[in-house]
């Protein structure tokens, strides 16, 4: 039953419908193919029930059972209204769903540090779309809701979440080297969020309230290997007992390469406008924050990539010194991540090498050697070009860094619009403030390390070397370390006094 989430059991609907007549045999055969995905209990237990209405199917999820269930094994308390689906066949093979999403729920369990729990309700959900068997996927969905409540309580923390109306779109395809390729947005008005941290232990406490009028989120999504997937879901429900999965390990084994690289991209940012942070310190804000990710599925030469933009950004008056006000950013725009990174070869090591019925499934050097592995092929950390800017200046910088044999390499290059403008700034605080006074020289001295650009902007190029040595626009300001001799010394010769 763990296994039941009712947003997706309409991936179920592997058969194309071809304009089949809606009656009770199809009823039976709809039933078969969702058991196929979550077990016959699933069915029987009344969880999920097939109905004819009309010229339509009717997909009803009814969670009293899982209620019942936790319930008599005094894990948590659970609870959820009932949901469903209509489903209706299409001429062409495909499934038309429609579905009332609104939904409340809740739960409660004791955790580890004390009593937690969550509800939530969602208040005039409305979804239809267009299911695609042979794709596994919804070629077009639209969501809509009129709001959006939760309220969520731990030992240390209390959370009120709202949101107004908000829409929600997603579009697939067929992708040119196998799987689904996707789109999906969403937006969300009037978005608020009240926290009321309260640690005992650590004797924290303090509230915060951060407000958006408009939260979107966007997804893309390239080769997603939507069929492999399912097919491994189907073998997990079918193999639940330990001694038949060990007996049909190598069916796994051969389903989980054909699943590989699960997705060739998968894409997303979530963005904030007109930003509103209150806390016990003040108010920040910014017009626009936007945090992005995207991944490159299980491959040879993968790529990991996180972004952090900011526009508009505002701090507490209080929280800085006066003189430093004209130096503070109200511009950010962070990109890094990794690449070359062979999660392929470590994906097929691990499924060649694991027998379940060996215990542990993986030999106990397993890990160290694909680590070693890992390592060997130099992945590197890539701080893409990113800035931090305010009217008067703009700091630019990007570089990577690998770790040959375990000891960093790094190459990072920064150069500095308006520098002389950020010195002149801490000159003329100097003049009346002592701590900005100490900063003077330590920029100079910075400058003096710097290479001026045709375009005025001024360029450090850092280089690190495993040895330790660190060059500025190839100027050595650090070193190699000492090398340590078999004894462990530092190689310098002892003086006797």
């Amino acid at each position: 039953m763990n296994r039941v989430l009712p947003a997706v059991f309409v991936l179920a609907l592997s058969a194309p419908a071809f304009g089949q007549t809606v009656d009770g045999e199809g009823a039976k055969q709809l039933s078969e193919n969702l058991s196929r995905y979550f077990g016959s209990k699933a069915i029987d237990s009344g969880f999920l029930k097939v109905s004819v209405e009309g010229d339509a199917y009717k997909l009803a999820v009814d969670f009293k059972p899982v209620v019942d269930l936790l319930a008599a094994q005094n894990s948590f308390k659970f609870d959820f209204s009932p949901y469903a689906l209509l489903v209706k066949p299409g001429s062409n093979g495909t499934w038309s769903v429609s579905a009332d999403v609104s939904q409340s729920g809740s739960f409660e369990f004791k955790g580890p540090d004390g009593p937690q729990s969550m509800q939530f309700s969602i208040t005039d959900g409305k979804f239809s779309g267009v299911y695609d068997p042979e794709l596994a996927a919804f070629t077009s969905a639209t969501q809509s809701i009129a709001g959006m409540t939760m309220n969520s309580r731990d030992a240390v923390q209390r959370a009120k979440v709202s949101t107004g109306a908000g829409t929600a779109t997603m579009n697939a395809s067929k992708a040119a080297n196998g799987g689904v390729d996707f789109t999906a947005t969403q937006t969300l008005a009037d978005f608020a969020e009240a926290l009321d941290f309260d640690d005992p232990k650590s004797g924290l406490k303090f509230p915060l309230t951060i407000k958006s009028p408009n939260l979107s989120v966007k997804a893309t999504g390239k080769g997603v290997r939507t069929r492999p997937l399912l097919d491994l879901l189907a073998f997990a429900v079918a193999n639940e007992d330990e001694a038949r999965l060990k007996a049909n390990q190598a069916q796994l084994k051969s389903l989980l390469l054909a699943a590989l690289p699960l997705w060739e991209r998968l894409d997303g940012t979530y963005g904030f406008k007109d930003l509103t942070v209150e806390s016990p310190v003040g108010l920040f804000g910014a017009t626009e924050l936007d945090t992005g990710f995207g991944t490159d599925g299980i491959a040879q030469n993968g790529a990991i990539n996180y972004s952090i933009r900011a526009a508009g950004l505002k701090i507490p008056d209080n929280l800085a010194p006066a003189w430093s006000t004209a130096l503070l950013p109200t511009d950010v725009n962070l990109s890094f991540g990794g690449a070359n990174i062979d999660l392929d070869s470590m994906a097929k090591k691990a499924i060649e090498a694991f027998d379940l019925n060996k215990n542990p499934p993986l030999p106990a050097d397993f890990g160290d050697t694909l680590t070693a592995d890992f390592m060997a092929r130099m992945p590197k950390f890539v701080i893409g070009h990113s800035t931090v800017k305010n009217g008067d200046m703009e700091i630019a910088m990007e570089g990577e860094m690998t770790f040959a044999g375990m000891k960093p390499e790094a190459n990072v290059t920064i150069d500095v619009a308006g520098y002389d403008k950020i010195v002149e700034s801490l000159q003329a605080a100097a003049k009346s403030e002592p701590e900005a006074a100490q900063y003077v020289p330590v920029a100079l001295a910075i400058k003096g390390f710097g290479k001026t650009l045709p375009d005025g902007r001024i360029e450090w190029v850092v280089n690190g070397k495993p040895d330790g040595s660190v060059t500025v626009n190839g100027v050595m300001v650090k070193p190699a370390d000492p090398v340590a001799d078999a004894d462990g010394d530092d190689g310098e010769e002892e003086t006797t006094p």
